[in-house]
């Protein structure tokens, strides 16, 4: 499991970790079961506020991409379905674009809001 973080970036830290780990469960490089490090262990390693990495792991346990499992850790969750892992690959994909763009996150959720609603209901 390969991350990084650039400091200089637009993209909050723990937005950074949790696309770079959302990518890598959406194309299968972090399996189902694959143990993540603990909060602490992985924010030492990538010079990050453990609370960083605790933001990153909680918005992707609600997203259904990880699941905690109280004291045995932190694990890629199962049962995820193929359609939301192309969109989040789609998701991380844009993501990356808009920071290259130095696009503000708050604007280009605003373009994916509006794209959402002109695709009409879901």
């Amino acid at each position: 499991m390969r991350i990084s973080v650039d400091p200089d970036s637009s993209v909050p830290p723990y937005e950074q970790v949790r696309g770079q780990l959302a990518e890598q469960i959406g194309s299968g490089r972090l399996p189902v079961g694959t143990r993540l490090p603990t909060v602490r262990r992985f924010a030492v390693d990538l010079g990050l506020a453990a609370n960083t990495v605790a933001r990153a792991y909680r918005e992707m346990e609600a997203a259904g991409l990880l699941e905690t499992r109280g004291r045995h850790g932190t694990f890629v969750a199962p049962g995820r379905d193929d359609a939301l892992d192309r969109l989040q690959r789609a998701a991380a994909d844009y993501a990356a674009e808009a920071a290259r763009l130095g696009v503000p996150p708050a604007a280009a959720l605003s373009l994916v809001r509006a794209a959402l609603e002109a695709a009409g209901p879901g």
